[in-house]
């Protein structure tokens, strides 16, 4: 099973999302690159910001940091989500606990030329550090959690494991 450090932003993105997927994920069931829905954000990721080099934190890989420490994160959808939030936010106490005082996070969604700035509080560090024993929490289940809604499940890569019946 996996400890708190071993907790990365793809964890917190699933916790918010479905956990469900997030029981399945760590768990070794990974069907995303099979989907055209990740390959797309893949693309999106790739052809977005490029001169922008991403950050390795072991669990955690972060899209880019300026030079003010602003966490950079580009995503796929047209709109922000409480999960990309939610992922900024853990990539900050993430570099905050190797000594790096990031201020907050960035999220840039090319679709719709949009950002969205996020200031690094200490009710944002909570909440990070509460999602991390969550994430613990749900994977520590011997049984997954319930699947969501079918509508909730649309585009999602896990659809075939949670529908096929």
């Amino acid at each position: 099973m996996i400890t708190a450090d071993d907790v990365g932003g793809v964890h917190i993105k699933y916790l918010y999302h479905c956990r469900r997927q997030l029981w399945l994920y760590v768990r070794g069931f990974r069907p995303e690159q099979l989907s055209s829905t990740v390959q797309l954000g893949e693309a999106v990721h790739e052809t977005s910001y490029s001169r922008s080099s991403p950050i390795d934190l072991g669990a955690a890989k972060l899209d880019h940091l300026d030079g003010a420490a602003w966490v950079h994160e580009i995503k796929s959808s047209a709109k922000p989500r409480r999960a990309d939030e939610a992922q900024a936010m853990h990539y900050c106490l993430r570099l905050h606990d190797v000594g790096v005082a990031a201020q907050g996070g960035i999220l840039h969604y090319p679709k719709t030329r949009r950002t969205k700035r996020l200031p690094y509080t200490s009710e944002a560090a909570e909440q990070a550090a509460a999602d991390i024993r969550e994430v613990l929490a749900v994977v520590s289940e011997p049984e997954s959690p319930p699947r969501l809604s079918r509508s909730a499940c649309r585009g999602c890569s896990y659809t075939d494991y949670c529908w096929n019946e």
